[in-house]
């Protein structure tokens, strides 16, 4: 049924699939329990250490071999139809070398990227070891690399951190982080907003529309704050982004500032 919904979008002349959470699309037969993590190896990407999904290794929830037979099978579907691209996001307890084994062979993913590069480490050593381990692992594959999404904490915020407040805020600091990005070997994601330099922008609670931020609040006030409305315009009606009286989420005011216009 999943491969024939894809072929319904492939009709249609779709260019590619963008494949969340490409990894979990089995879990264990037996129904087995993840063993507990230790508190010191609770190293988070992409979500928080006090995040309950940190508190497992996900052994027996994803990842399981039974993935990689149904990529073959989405691959040799693709492959009937020129110039398609599949690109699956990867989070596992060894997300790089998931990638190296899920776009080797040129049988299954196009490309893929993981969290690596979407944490608070805005080290030269982090992102050095990142790419050296990368490589040595991904063999014929093909690397994708993103250093934000729309589930952490804006990048220039997030490794603006490590920087003096007047230098993180200066627009040459999202160039440089773009620069970063597109001098890396394969393909890249940039999530929108952060080639404009957008700082995570404060919901307040009563604004929340993310379930894990209300669920968590105040220890983790969730994902919206990433997920404002793009500033296209900031003279316009909810800075361009809607015709709306009220958006999804609210209008960050500081975003007029650097809006596209």
């Amino acid at each position: 049924a999943v491969l024939d919904n894809v072929e319904f979008w492939l009709k249609k002349g779709v260019d590619g699939f963008r494949l969340d959470a490409i990894n979990f699309c089995f879990h264990d037969m037996e129904l087995r329990d993840n063993p507990a993590k230790p508190a010191h190896l609770r190293t988070g990407k992409g979500f928080s250490t006090d995040n309950p999904y940190a508190y497992q290794f996900h052994y027996y929830n994803n990842t399981r071999p039974e993935n990689l037979e149904f990529l073959e099978k989405l691959r040799s579907l693709m492959n009937k139809y020129p110039n398609k691209l599949s690109l699956g996001e990867v989070s596992s307890e060894d997300s790089l070398g998931t990638i190296a084994e899920y776009t080797n062979g040129g049988n299954k993913l196009h490309t893929a990227y993981s969290f690596e590069l979407l944490t608070d480490d805005f080290s030269a050593k982090h992102i050095r070891d990142t790419i050296s381990e990368f490589e040595a692992k991904i063999k014929d594959g093909f690397p994708c690399w993103a250093i934000g999404n729309h589930d952490v904490e804006r990048v220039q915020t997030r490794w603006g951190k490590k920087y003096p407040e007047q230098v993180a805020k200066q627009p040459h600091f999202a160039s440089f982080l773009t620069g970063i990005l597109t001098s890396l070997r394969g393909s890249f994601c940039i999530y929108q907003g952060d080639e404009l330099g957008l700082e995570e922008a404060h919901v307040e609670f009563q604004d929340l529309q993310d379930p894990f931020g209300i669920a968590f609040w105040p220890t983790f006030k969730g994902r919206d704050g990433c997920r404002t409305p793009m500033p296209w315009s900031h003279d316009s009606k909810n800075i361009g982004f809607s015709e709306k009286d009220r958006p999804w989420l609210p209008v960050c005011e500081q975003h007029k500032l650097v809006a596209v216009d």
